[in-house]
């Protein structure tokens, strides 16, 4: 295998949504196979049942493991029992048990090295659920598995549009009770920390939004601002964090001004995700920041409307590769640059004049 190659571990989610249809018909591009090395966790029966079915090209490999994969080809990891059956459109618990062995396999081999990344295909958040997962979805269960710790922060993407959720997978009836001052100060730096490291953004320019209409109106509308947002923003523009706001949500989005900022932070989910996929939801891309792990997912769901039908777009697919590959390589050259830092330089007073002088060895003498 081409080690230059980024190998991507890809969880096949649910066998009865357009996962599979979204995945084949991006790898149907021979141009894809030249940028990674693309391992499919799921069934190889099911990848080719849904080929057949949609009547597409792509070609695939079956392998035991990540370790047998080969440049310039899809491979297929087989985490399935073969009598698995597809039944498009059908929230099922046999498919959600096929979903879930394939991400325990693709985060087993992941801890083993022998992948790099992790992109998800759309999983049903009802029928994966048993003793193993018990989660709201993929971003706590890979948290809680590849984190080591780290928290994550589930960031919404297209391009330079970038969207993060102080509070995630929640009941609406808890959203103001769950936020603290803490907590958005954990997001803020996460979040900042991310636009530095994985999209190599210097000074990044966060905007966050607010949790009342009209920010509050002074009070009026609420407290949260003047009690929470406001308090949390001015510490952490005290430690360098480029943060303005809060700004009310319907203004800020409508308006167009969220375009002047490298991140958006929004107090909760719809606040945030209800924008942005109207304005990007077609190439928009799932990327949960803070961990060690790179993960990616399309930003659509299993949409069981319109699966079997060969209608599906695997634009946000795509894009959630590309995002996978670009990060892994962000965090690569930030990792080659802090490992070899420029040495250090300073002023030396010589012959009434100021000469820059660079640190040196004997041998370089």
């Amino acid at each position: 295998m081409d080690n230059n190659k980024i190998r991507i571990g890809i969880t096949q989610g649910d066998i009865n949504g357009v996962g599979y249809e979204v995945i084949l018909k991006t790898f149907s591009d021979p141009m894809m196979l030249e940028l990674c090395t693309p391992i499919i966790y799921g069934s190889p029966k099911v990848a080719a049942y849904h080929r057949k079915v949609l009547d597409l090209p792509t070609i695939f490999s079956i392998i035991n493991s990540a370790s047998e994969a080969v440049a310039d080809r899809l491979s297929v990891v087989n985490c399935t029992d073969d009598d698995v059956k597809v039944e498009f459109s059908k929230p099922d618990m046999e498919s959600g048990k096929a979903a879930l062995g394939a991400l325990e396999r693709a985060v087993a081999e992941y801890e083993k090295g022998l992948i790099d990344v992790i992109v998800t295909a759309p999983i049903n958040k009802h029928t994966i659920q048993s003793e193993e997962f018990v989660f709201p979805g993929h971003t706590e269960y890979i948290e809680q598995k590849l984190g080591r710790g780290s928290k994550a922060l589930m960031i919404l993407m297209k391009n330079d549009f970038r969207v993060a959720l102080v509070t995630g997978h929640i009941p609406v009836s808890q959203i103001a009770s769950t936020l603290t001052k803490e907590l958005i100060q954990e997001k803020l730096e996460i979040f900042n920390r991310s636009l530095k490291l994985d999209f190599g953004i210097s000074a990044p320019r966060i905007a966050v939004l607010s949790l009342n209409p009209h920010a509050g109106d002074g009070g009026l509308l609420g407290m949260e601002e003047q009690t929470i947002i406001i308090p949390a923003m001015k510490e952490m523009a005290e430690k360098g964090i480029l943060c303005y706001g809060p700004y009310p949500s319907d203004g800020f989005m409508g308006s167009g001004y969220y375009t002047h900022f490298d991140g958006v932070l929004a107090m909760y989910h719809d606040q945030g995700l209800a924008p942005f996929k109207v304005l990007a939801m077609d190439e928009g891309v799932n990327f949960t920041a803070g961990l060690p792990v790179v993960r990616t997912s399309p930003a659509h769901g299993t949409a069981y409307d319109i699966a079997g039908k060969g209608i599906a777009s695997e634009d946000s697919f795509r894009q959630a590769i590309y995002v996978a590959i670009d990060v892994f390589r962000n965090r690569q050259r930030a990792d080659e640059a802090n490992a070899n830092p420029l040495r250090k330089q300073y002023y030396e007073k010589r012959d009434d004049s100021d000469k820059l002088k660079l640190d040196s060895t004997e041998d370089e003498l």
